[in-house]
């Protein structure tokens, strides 16, 4: 018996269909699953702001230090300082304590570059250890403000642990 190419076409667009009804029926209970799963994961709270410990990890928000600030006539940061004894924790961004990026001894020099939060936080520029401070080119005058991108290191740390002009 031989099937016409017009028969053939309409037998596979049912055989497809009938394939397509049955994968259909088989997926709808996963999908239901995951849609159900999703949902209720979002509707658990939020936990309060400040109930994680400063640890390392992963930051919740990160903020570039900017130089420049002062304008283009001044250095890219203002200010050579260093850390007072005890040392300090260098910081992902303003306010945020949950990850610390760094650490800095007593001593360390460190380039103030811009103030937030009413000095309660520094963003800085620091060589690596045994790395040559004068690389990290924040002594120079820039143009315009902007992101300090290199190639020493960059965070913040909190106001009061850093001796100005030391």
């Amino acid at each position: 018996m031989r099937i016409s190419a017009l028969g053939r076409r309409a037998l596979r667009g049912r055989v497809a269909a009938a394939s397509f009804g049955g994968m259909n029926q088989g997926l709808a209970s996963p999908l239901a699953a995951i849609l159900i799963l999703s949902l209720a994961a979002c509707s658990q709270p939020a936990p309060p702001a400040d109930n994680a410990p400063a640890v390392a990890g992963e930051p919740l928000a990160t903020r570039a230090v900017m130089i420049g600030t002062e304008g283009p006539s001044l250095p890219a940061c203002s200010s050579i300082s260093r850390v007072k004894g005890g040392g300090t924790d260098v910081y992902w961004a303003p306010g945020e304590t949950r990850a610390v990026k760094a650490k800095l001894a007593g001593g360390a020099r460190v380039s103030l570059c811009e103030a937030a939060d009413n000095d309660a936080w520094f963003g800085i520029v620091f060589a690596a250890p045994g790395t040559d401070p004068d690389m990290c080119g924040v002594g120079k005058s820039v143009q315009n403000v902007r992101e300090y991108q290199g190639p020493c290191r960059w965070g913040w740390i909190k106001g009061g642990t850093v001796q100005l002009g030391g």
